[in-house]
């Protein structure tokens, strides 16, 4: 009995020995896992169609890690949280962006992170964020999907029943129009062959212009240089003529200032003597207009004799 109950100790010492090595190896394993491994989370705000935990993730197009874990935001459903495990030695900066993509046009869809300029920090954890979280941008697809729904809305306004009545009657004037320049063909056709001929005669009228001028210029050159010269004589003349007119003061300038000091001093006496003359002779005129025998012989004039 005592050797069967050493063999029992033994035994369970044994299995307990074998369970604790065996957590131990797989802490070790997870612990030397995680120090290979980072986590990171990325909030997208539009629909991940097709992408599945255990999916791709690529740093300008080379592998680095994969989709441990995707759900819905708490906060708000219309967000999807995907949680990142990536390599260790993957520099992700705070600068680095994510976006959905997928490879080819019907491809398997991944996570592309792009970005990260040298100088930018690591994106680090914090007490606020334990799990750093990189920032998404929208995918091709979601831009391809945004400009579609833009464009079909435009198309359904611009093709509205008022803009199709519009254009109906657009196509009403139109044809309309059409009609009247067919039944107007001859006049169009005369205007057409007038307007021709007008341009012909403006294109004769301006080549002849076009003659004239240049005749113009030709002789207007050609007697420039005897206009230069009759204008350098004329300026000489001018000059000789000032020059005398100079000599001419130079030499008077004494008579010219005793005519000013003494002659315009005497202007004004016989002026005003000029003007009593003129008075008198004015006071004379009218009275031998209106009586001038009286005037002449000092008396009335004699009476003329009258027969009976």
């Amino acid at each position: 009995m005592e050797t069967r109950a050493n063999y029992v100790l033994i035994g369970g010492f044994a299995l307990l020995t074998t369970v604790f090595l065996l957590l131990f190896t797989l802490w070790a394993t997870k612990f030397g896992a995680d120090r290979n491994w980072r986590r990171y989370e990325v909030v997208f705000n539009e629909p991940v169609t097709g992408l599945t935990e255990g999916g791709s993730v690529q740093y300008n197009g080379i592998s680095v890690g994969t989709v441990d874990k995707l759900s819905l935001d708490a906060n708000d459903p219309r967000r999807v949280v995907a949680l990142l495990k990536l390599k260790a030695g993957t520099p992700v900066k705070v600068d680095t962006r994510a976006r959905l993509s997928q490879q080819g046009i019907t491809g398997v869809p991944f996570i592309q992170l792009t970005g990260g300029s040298p100088r930018a920090a690591l994106l680090e954890p914090s007490e606020q964020q334990p799990i750093p979280v990189i920032r998404a941008e929208p995918s091709a697809l979601q831009n391809i999907a945004d400009s579609t729904n833009r464009l079909v809305a435009r198309l359904d306004q611009l093709l509205s029943e008022e803009n199709i009545r519009h254009v109906s009657q657009t196509l009403s004037h139109i044809e309309a129009a059409t009609d009247s320049l067919a039944s107007h063909r001859e006049d169009i056709t005369a205007l057409i062959l007038d307007a021709r001929r007008a341009s012909a005669n403006l294109n004769a009228t301006l080549a002849t212009a076009n003659g004239s001028l240049q005749k113009v210029d030709r002789d207007v050159i050609a007697r420039l240089p005897a206009l230069m010269e009759r204008l350098d004589a004329t300026v000489g003349k001018l000059d000789a003529v000032a020059g005398s007119a100079d000599a001419i003061l130079a030499e008077n300038r004494p008579a010219l200032r005793s005519f000013a000091n003494d002659g315009l001093a005497q202007l004004g006496p016989t002026l005003a003597e000029l003007r009593a003359l003129i008075r008198d002779l004015r006071r004379i005129s009218d009275r031998l207009e209106g009586n001038p025998a009286r005037y002449l012989l000092g008396r009335d004039a004699p009476k003329e004799f009258e027969p009976r």
